[in-house]
């Protein structure tokens, strides 16, 4: 049976969903849900699409370490932006997280709107 995973650093989710769910010891795959630049206490960032994304990337981080998982388990993310004209530096900054020779499968899609009319949201598949 998955089980959900909660941490008090990352932002508490914003409807009905779990943080993060995570397989049996089997499959060791754990599904994190979209995370936008929430802090942990419930303030949206609004700066650079690079401050965004980075927030969101640390709420991912954050959710990853109560699993036991690093942004280095990461197998597949996708980024949503409220505009393609965000792709250049959203992909910069994500460079700054995801450093390795090996970067994870990703889809980067432009939507209409994000939640709290948010800019950008990550969610991602890691794999301990």
């Amino acid at each position: 049976m998955a089980s959900a995973l909660s941490t008090k650093d990352a932002p508490a989710a914003l409807g009905p969903y779990s943080q993060a769910v995570k397989l049996p010891a089997a499959s060791e795959l754990i599904f994190v849900s979209g995370q936008i630049p929430l802090t942990p206490n419930g303030v949206l960032v609004s700066g650079t699409i690079a401050e965004e994304l980075a927030t969101a990337l640390s709420n991912v981080q954050a959710i990853l370490k109560e699993a036991g998982a690093t942004l280095e388990n990461v197998v597949k993310s996708t980024v949503f932006l409220s505009d393609m004209e965000y792709f250049g530096e959203a992909n910069e900054e994500y460079l700054r997280w995801f450093t390795w020779d090996l970067k994870p499968a990703r889809s980067c899609v432009a939507v209409k709107q994000l939640p709290k009319n948010a800019r950008v949201e990550v969610e991602c598949i890691a794999r301990i």
